[in-house]
């Protein structure tokens, strides 16, 4: 089996990272809303709280809640929804699969993100669903 790198324009040096995160979202926490690295942004794990942080209620909710940070982080770092070229969607509960999909497919233009959707026990703070995303882009001049 043969290997080949190819190296882009930063030959072989390390990109420049930067972070991006909501007013108040990821103070203290050990990690960013979003680090955009070149051209790209990588939008960690959103959950659908409130302007206090607590929770929404509901499946529909707590969706269009967590869309919304993920929309203000991608909007942030200088990108577009239409940038986000995947999804990761894990839900507490696979039943809540089609009341997801209802609010979810409103925040994506065509061609929708590639997407993958999971039940995953035990998310934190009991949330009913998170999300993370990547863009791709002209974005991150912000």
């Amino acid at each position: 089996m043969v290997c080949a790198l190819i190296l882009g324009p930063a030959q072989g040096r390390a990109q420049e990272r930067r972070a991006v995160n909501l007013s108040g979202s990821a103070q203290n926490l050990p990690f960013s809303d979003g680090i955009v690295a070149g051209n790209t942004l990588y939008v960690a794990g959103q959950q659908g709280t409130d302007a206090n942080g607590k929770l929404k209620e509901g499946i529909s909710d707590q969706t269009e809640a967590t869309l919304e940070h993920i929309r203000q982080v991608v909007t942030k770092a200088g990108f577009e929804m239409k940038d986000v070229v995947t999804v990761n969607v894990y839900l507490s509960d696979v039943a809540d699969f089609a009341a997801m999909n209802r609010v979810y497919t409103t925040f994506f233009p065509d061609p929708k993100p590639a997407r993958t959707t999971i039940q995953a026990a035990g998310l934190v703070n009991g949330a009913k669903v998170e999300i993370s995303a990547i863009a791709v882009g002209h974005g991150g001049s912000r």
